[in-house]
């Protein structure tokens, strides 16, 4: 980082510093911070024991010292009481999965950069490393608990190209030549992708060396799930020649762990994962939809008998995507999570089709933005365990009893959040300019608002573009108000939870009117009269970087922007980000050599000749998924033209700016400084 980004930093800070160290001398204004960010614990994948008398849950908090995000496992009753750890020290523990008989709990623990498998014996709270595994995506315990699948990481050796004279010892000599010939080589918060593929694996539950399963230059990748006799697994895969170019198109495999062989239970254009076997062991629940290559697809949820006969559609009537899917016990039906108009759901669905909702206001695992997030489980009695979030706190535990609203179980981020004065949010809806479609978004008003004064508003949005804000927790909307001003975010038009119309509107067309939805949503909040119309700012990160960049080609109103993390132009981005088969084949009609005016057209450099605003551009110096160039591109555009710009890179970062602590709570501080550089005073 330059000199003259490292003072720009410490200035940011310094800003928010003040207020937090006057704290003691005005209580009542002790405000939400930058360092409080390093305070801030939310729990993660809680999972309820079979007997529903506890749940296990992962812990997050942050490392003040090292910089970094851990994760030990917890444990709490059901009823509230008996909250206590379950592991400690330097070692990140995750993905708690308890055994059939609820005696035993398996995860993983790693330091280091080394991983294990490890289980704790819960009567006496022994713990053993059962073996070494890389990446592991998946765990599932076998019905009888004697054995143990997973779905990890094989490296291949990879062949030299050419044949070089070994070095003289002790030579210097420069690194070796990287050779990359696969199609997927990097990975954004990943980097450069060792060769080699996922695949099923067997252990035993009293450890020791586990026994490759899977066979193929495939991927199998997923939690696998057990046939009730324990002779194979369920999982699906992509087992075509060209996987690597069509990559949504898997299909529901039953592997033997006799012989490894494979049996596709599907055959449609399309995905079809997440295979899940019902109590009695007759029938499969799955997630897929049939490819239309569209921008946004609703993913259903589908059941078929175990040797892949009678197939159907439960949610054909639902029309939102669901995920998640986990049986009754009883059998006569399925949870699932869902995200509804900016709130994420547990549902229930019978085996007829009949819908319920059995929670609410699900999510708050990501922290610094409101997106959609959070899990559930579910008991033996058919008891759910969730992570609940609302504006004032991130992810805690919470249960759910039919007929009875959830019960909070933690409260982790009290101490710190309940003794301070937070942002308010308001839910408000109102027509686009373009076609008077209703849309809805959020207003997050100053703590200690006052009324009659005016405020100068932020519009931040948000990126996907698939995806949706809701009202969940968000560390930079609170900083954006702890620092005096109105804050509105949006769902415009392609975000999800709305149905499949709503998300395709901009198929082909991003940006588009989305556009003419986010500057509707701005004229509703000027009505109110909380706004100092001079002092507007926007910004946004991904897809709401792309729609900030398109924004300042677009319209002169706001005073300020930044783009954090933008594509400028799309045929650059479709041919350097980590995924591009996929955008590519979804995103748009066709490669960018066969239409280059369309890629052009929707591109935010093809306006840079009408920015006039004051723009910063924030991403990350190792973001694989819209690179750097991205960004580089739009500031030396902005620089040629003499617009008053500034680029901030992000040393180390991936797409994901805030996985470090300290990123989190520098970004919003960079933003905050950019407009009150920018600000205009009385």
């Amino acid at each position: 980082m330059s000199k003259t980004a490292t003072a720009f930093l410490l200035g940011a800070c310094l800003l928010f510093l003040v207020p937090t160290n006057l704290a003691k001398a005005a209580p009542a204004d002790d405000r939400f911070s930058p360092l409080d960010v390093f305070q801030l614990q939310y729990a993660s994948d809680p999972r309820i024991s079979p007997d529903g008398r506890w749940v296990a849950y992962v812990r997050h908090s942050m490392d003040i010292r090292k910089d970094r995000r851990r994760s030990h496992l917890w444990m709490v009753r059901t009823d509230g009481t008996d909250h206590r750890p379950l592991t400690s020290g330097s070692a990140n523990a995750s993905m708690p999965r308890w055994s059939p008989d609820g005696r035993r709990l398996l995860y993983l623990s790693e330091a280091d950069g080394a991983a294990k498998l490890s289980c704790r014996w819960m009567d006496t709270g022994q713990t053993a490393e059962l073996t070494t595994v890389q990446d592991v995506v998946g765990l599932a315990w076998s019905p009888d608990g004697k054995t143990i699948a997973l779905s990890m990481f094989v490296p291949e050796l990879a062949k030299s190209f050419v044949d070089l004279s070994a070095k003289p010892e002790g030579a210097e000599w420069a690194e070796p030549f990287k050779v990359i010939r696969t199609v997927n080589y990097r990975a954004d918060g990943k980097g450069f992708l060792k060769e080699g593929r996922y695949h099923l694996f067997v252990l035993s539950a009293d450890g020791g060396s586990p026994r490759q399963v899977s066979k193929g230059a495939f991927d199998h990748r997923g939690t696998p799930a057990w046939a009730s006799d324990g002779k194979s697994l369920f999982v699906s895969a992509n087992r075509r020649p060209d996987a690597d170019h069509d990559p949504l198109n898997t299909e529901i495999y039953e592997v033997s762990l006799a012989d490894g062989t494979a049996k596709a239970l599907t055959d449609r254009e399309g995905p079809d994962t997440h295979p899940v076997l019902s109590p009695d062991g007759k029938q499969i629940a799955y997630l897929g939809f049939d490819d239309k290559r569209q921008g946004y697809q609703v993913t259903r949820l589908y059941l078929m008998n175990r040797d892949g006969s009678g197939k159907k559609c439960l949610t054909l009537a639902l029309d939102r995507s669901v995920q998640a899917p986990a049986w009754d016990p009883d059998g006569k039906g399925i949870f699932f999570q869902f995200d509804d108009e900016g709130t994420t759901k547990v549902g229930w669905i019978s085996l007829e089709g009949k819908v319920r909702v059995r929670a609410a206001g699900v999510g708050g695992t990501t922290l610094d933005r409101p997106y959609a997030s959070g899990s559930f489980s579910v008991s033996g009695d058919g008891l759910i365990v969730f992570t609940l979030t609302g504006p004032d706190h991130p992810a805690e535990v919470a249960v759910s009893r039919p007929g009875a609203a959830p019960r909070r179980l933690t409260s982790l981020s009290t101490d710190l959040l309940g003794h301070k004065a937070l942002a308010k949010v308001e839910e408000i809806r109102f027509k686009s300019s373009h076609d008077g479609r209703s849309i809805q978004g959020w207003i997050v008003h100053p703590p200690q608002f006052d009324p009659k004064k005016k405020y100068p508003l932020i519009l931040e949005i948000h990126g996907g573009p698939f995806a949706n804000y809701g009202l969940r927790f968000a560390a930079d909307m609170q900083l954006y108000a702890a620092a005096d001003h109105l804050v509105l975010y949006v769902n415009p038009r392609g975000s999800t939870g709305y149905g499949e119309e709503f998300g395709n509107l901009i198929h082909h067309a991003y940006p588009g009117h989305d556009y003419d939805d986010l500057m509707s949503g701005v004229d509703a909040v000027l009505k109110r009269g909380h706004v100092d119309e001079r002092n507007l700012f926007v910004t946004g990160g991904s897809g709401g970087g792309v729609l900030t960049a398109w924004i300042v080609g677009k319209t002169k109103r706001f005073q300020a922007a930044v783009a954090a993390k933008p594509v400028i132009n799309w045929t650059s981005f479709v041919l350097t980000s980590d995924i591009y088969p996929f955008f590519v084949r979804y995103w748009f009609p066709s490669p960018p050599w066969e239409q280059p005016e369309h890629y052009w057209k929707r591109s935010p450099l093809s306006m840079v000749g009408n920015v006039a605003t004051p723009t910063m551009l924030i991403t990350g110096e190792a973001d694989h998924r819209t690179p750097i160039t991205e960004a580089e591109q739009f500031y030396q555009a902005l620089k040629l033209r003499k617009v008053d710009t500034m680029l901030v890179r992000v040393p180390g970062a991936s797409h994901d700016i805030g996985v470090r602590p300290s990123h989190l709570m520098a970004k919003s501080a960079y933003v905050l400084k950019w407009f009150k550089t920018h600000r205009r005073e009385p």
